[in-house]
């Protein structure tokens, strides 16, 4: 059991002339708390629990408050015992800092520790009970909540919300109703609950009835309950209503706007959640940190660049662009729609980058083949003492992927395999194997999946199936193939990178064998597909597609573009074509796969000298690869193509990733 030692600490007092500090002092005093705070939260925030310590020891008389935001810390990176002992080593512990303390306790997964605490307390308040509550609910001890709920010598809203909410998470749904009913009083929150933990029951139907009761009560002109009723209607995909609830007045509330707008983008409608920041600016509401993190996810989500630039105009115009919400939200969607100096450029300008900052620009860095940017940010994120996580770790190894960089992905792997354990995930081994395969170390990849402690995943056999592909080891691919296909009989994928492994090596039968087994299991290839955005409408095309209105136009810029290739020394790669047709077929097929439609659309729609994006589904071609880099250098402009697997950046005939892809 746990044992506290208690101290007391004995003042004696001065007469009031001599002991009163003057006002200077006591502004003094003050002042320095708070500068003490500040630095505090900002360790702790950004995960720089060390240095927190440091300049905690550095304080020459902490109060209860720098205490507990130390001791909070603590508790927040799991290193409990580090909390208890300075915990215990408080001159003077008010309820606030044994609160914090039981919380902490709870947080760890320690409830025998966190019942010594409550039961050597001193002083209980309702927030001390409400805490243990919801520690017992936690941990699935619903008997001992519920005894302890009723012993309380006095029980607020909060508690009651407490037990109402923790009956609803274990399926005790008649007692909830029935606390609910027996309430001395509700707030908002008591209704929200109550409606959320019927519809998560399954009881969707009693959940509307309450919530008709509740507008009964005169709740539905409160801008709280009208954000949340938005929230509740989008989380059940009843986006119509949302728009009802919003409709019945007009709103200048912040909140009620952006729960509209996340709300839309929650359920796809992302085009009506820009259409919903649109009006909001344009009725002088101002967003808030959340509206523009909802709302550059849309623009993510629509690969909308244009959108996004002039949300990134309206942050500005409000201060917030160098918020580490917003900048977070900002170097994503730049990075996402392939503009990775810009997206470095706002991640440089962040005021105080947090975890989802660094790893942030840390795999934006590795989808646009930076590796060498990647390993320096990690090598900053140290320095700045903030720890990997396991994204950040899922980052690393996959610039290293993209950037050939064998030794380093192998030094980051073992690192994570000795040190932290705990954060090995699939993705990490599926990321190590990609790097063992593409160094064209096929056979230790696969050794390293047959020694993996967990069970390899479809996704790790794949990864070793496509660099089959890429070195066309034919051998290794037919075992990683059989692996997939045990996991998932219908994963079309893995058909498909054997039957081009098949078909670059002229083996036609084997071709046709796969193809006969996919069409008799009803396995379909997804088909090739490139896209451009032009003043937010967003132009698809399909190998060989002739359905847009600029078609003509279109195949006469590929028609010269060919004629300049040539003249380049191009030579189309045939081995690429994976049809069995003649040659001159397939240099045809070769010439008007989907990203050269999209190029050519590009080049006839846009201002000379700009930029192109190309967005694809699947990987780029080696051909096609190939042929970009002389385009770029024959137009003298850079191309930018998003594929299935990273960002290419096609600048004078050279392209980022040095042809390792």
């Amino acid at each position: 059991m746990l044992t506290i030692r208690a101290k007391i600490q004995t003042f004696t007092f001065a007469p009031r002339s001599f002991c009163r500090p003057s006002m200077g002092f006591m502004n003094y005093t003050n002042q320095s708390t708070l500068t003490y705070k500040h630095g505090l939260y900002n360790h702790i925030k950004n995960q720089r629990i060390d240095l927190a310590r440091k300049l905690f020891d550095e304080i020459p008389s902490p109060n209860s408050l720098l205490y507990t935001i130390m001791i909070t810390g603590y508790a927040q990176k799991g290193r409990i015992n580090d909390a208890l002992n300075l915990f215990e080593q408080m001159p003077v512990r008010d309820t606030i800092s044994w609160n914090s303390m039981l919380k902490g306790c709870l947080d760890c997964g320690k409830l025998c520790m966190a019942e010594t605490l409550f039961d050597k307390m001193p002083e209980r308040n309702v927030v001390s009970w409400t805490t243990m509550v919801n520690g017992y609910f936690q941990f699935g001890r619903i008997d001992k909540a519920e005894s302890l709920f009723y012993q309380m010598p006095v029980r607020d809203v909060a508690a009651w919300n407490a037990m109402i909410h923790g009956y609803f998470c274990y399926g005790r749904v008649e007692d909830a109703i029935r606390l609910f009913e027996e309430m001395p009083c509700r707030n908002v929150i008591s209704w929200t609950s109550m409606i959320g933990g019927l519809d998560c029951n399954g009881k969707t139907d009693e959940s509307f009835l309450v919530f008709n009761k509740m507008v009964g009560y005169g709740f539905s002109s409160d801008e709280f309950i009208c954000a949340s009723l938005i929230t509740f209607y989008a989380n059940c995909k009843l986006i119509e209503d949302t728009s009802k609830v919003f409709n019945e007045k007009l709103h200048k509330n912040v909140v009620v706007w952006t729960a509209l707008l996340t709300g839309n983008g929650l359920n796809g409608k992302h085009e009506t959640a820009l259409k919903v920041f649109s009006d909001m600016i344009n009725l002088g509401v101002l967003p808030n940190q959340s509206t523009f993190v909802s709302v550059l996810n849309s623009c993510i989500k629509l690969e909308a660049i244009d959108h996004g630039k002039e949300i990134h105009t309206v942050a500005i115009k409000l201060g917030l662009v160098n918020d580490v919400f917003v900048g977070n939200s900002l170097v994503v969607m730049y990075s996402e729609c392939g503009n990775v100096i810009d997206a470095v450029a706002i991640f440089r300008k962040i005021d105080e980058k947090n975890i989802v900052s660094w790893n942030s620009m840390i795999v934006g860095s590795a989808q646009h083949g930076f590796g060498r940017l990647a390993l320096t940010l990690y090598s900053q994120m140290i320095r700045e003492g903030v720890d990997p996580d396991e994204i950040t770790f899922t980052g690393l190894l996959s610039a290293c992927s993209h950037s050939g960089m064998l030794q380093k992905g192998r030094y980051f792997f073992e690192y994570i395999s000795r040190y932290k354990p705990n954060e090995v995930k699939l993705q990490h081994f599926a990321c190590m194997v990609d790097i063992l395969g593409r160094g064209g170390k096929l056979e230790e990849a696969e050794e390293l999946i047959k020694n993996m402690p967990p069970k390899a995943n479809s996704m790790v056999w794949l990864a070793l199936l496509s660099s089959c592909r890429m070195h066309s080891n034919a051998e290794v691919a037919e075992r990683a193939a059989k692996e997939i296909l045990d996991l998932e009989p219908h994963c079309s994928a893995a058909y498909v990178l054997l039957s081009n492994l098949y078909a670059s090596a002229g083996r036609w039968s084997d071709v046709s064998r796969l193809r006969v087994k996919m069409k008799q299991g009803g396995i379909v290839k997804q088909p090739g597909c490139s896209w451009v955005y032009l003043k937010g409408t967003r132009h698809e095309f399909l190998s060989g597609d002739r359905s847009h209105t600029l078609s003509e136009k279109i195949y006469e810029k590929l028609d010269w573009l060919g004629g300049k290739l040539k003249e380049f020394g191009y030579c189309p790669e045939r081995s690429y074509s994976l049809h069995d047709v003649e040659d001159e077929q397939k240099e045809e097929m070769l010439s008007f796969h989907s990203e050269r439609l999209a190029i050519g659309f590009a080049l006839i729609t846009t201002v000379e000298g700009s930029t192109i994006t190309v967005m694809k589904n699947l990987r780029v071609c080696g051909d096609c690869h190939h042929a970009i880099k002389l385009i770029s250098k024959i137009v003298r402009r850079e191309i930018v193509v998003r594929d299935s697997s990273r960002f290419h950046h096609f600048r004078s005939g050279s392209c980022s990733c040095r042809d390792y892809w």
